[in-house]
């Protein structure tokens, strides 16, 4: 069993445009501090978050999984999948997990949610998991438009279906006793963010309302996201709030730094580094 109730499970990384992740922000402004490749690619990190709560094994979002793509892992910079090797390393199995909780199913974050047999047939990893997803997440994922389409992959949710393990939620929701997760979905419809109450105080996996540090900053919204205005609010209020009550933040994307408090020196907001 985990030796501690919070930590951060890597699936490994993703390249993703600059420009895409920083949205209207020029890259005059954020060049100097984010290291780019030479397709102007920066390195994001495949974040999930293992929790204990009421004796119970909670994985919050899934990473992308081990059903590699060839086209993938060149376009992305894919490594093999970590997440079941990270969870081997706390001396858990994915039978030894109880409920999943997706932020949302983009396939950056639904990817390890299912695997193939070795008869090649798709199967839910974690055999004996409910998956908890928001209601409107999974009609947009089922039924995507154009402009989302290349972010939802059916195949790593339509078997957790099948095999009668989803359970769709229909707004903020208490899971457990000290978990919630709370409708954050100015980057997609249905999209979650999970707060969870450890040892008096609350840790909060954020998604990608704020995938990294970088995007403390208010007007940085990536281009994926289906509603900036309402992200932008979100974020205000959020981070006004995070701030204010101290809460422990968990970045999806980040790298080189993954979680953190958002803290305050005269009138200069800082954001003091943690690890999980």
């Amino acid at each position: 069993m985990m030796s501690t109730a919070v930590k951060i499970i890597s699936d490994g990384v993703i390249k993703m445009d600059g420009g895409s992740m920083f949205g209207q922000v020029p890259k005059v402004a954020w060049e100097s501090s984010v290291v780019t490749d030479r397709k102007n690619r920066m390195t994001l990190g495949l974040n999930c978050l293992l929790l204990q709560v009421a004796g119970q094994n909670v994985l919050v979002d899934t990473g992308i999984g081990s059903k590699e793509i060839d086209q993938d892992k060149e376009n992305l910079g894919l490594v093999p999948s970590r997440l079941l090797k990270g969870l081997k390393g706390v001396g858990l199995t994915p039978k030894d997990i109880s409920a999943v909780v997706l932020s949302h199913l983009h396939f950056d974050h639904s990817g390890g949610c299912t695997r193939l047999d070795r008869a090649g047939n798709l199967v839910p990893t974690f055999p004996k998991a409910k998956y908890y997803v928001q209601a409107a997440c999974w009609d947009e994922a089922c039924n995507p438009n154009e402009r989302c389409n290349g972010s939802h992959r059916s195949e790593n949710f339509l078997p957790i279906d099948e095999r009668g393990q989803l359970e769709l939620l229909d707004g903020d929701t208490e899971i457990m006793p000290g978990l919630n997760v709370i409708v954050t979905d100015g980057h997609a419809k249905g999209h979650q963010m999970v707060m969870v109450n450890h040892g008096g105080e609350r840790v909060v996996f954020l998604g990608d309302l704020v995938p990294t540090p970088h995007h403390l900053n208010l007007v940085a919204i990536s281009a994926f996201d289906s509603s900036p205005e309402r992200t932008l609010e979100q974020k205000r209020d959020l981070l006004g709030q995070a701030e204010r009550e101290g809460w422990l933040l968990v970045f999806s994307h980040g790298h080189d730094i993954k979680a953190g408090y958002l803290e305050r020196r005269g009138e200069m907001g800082y954001l003091r580094p943690v690890d999980l």
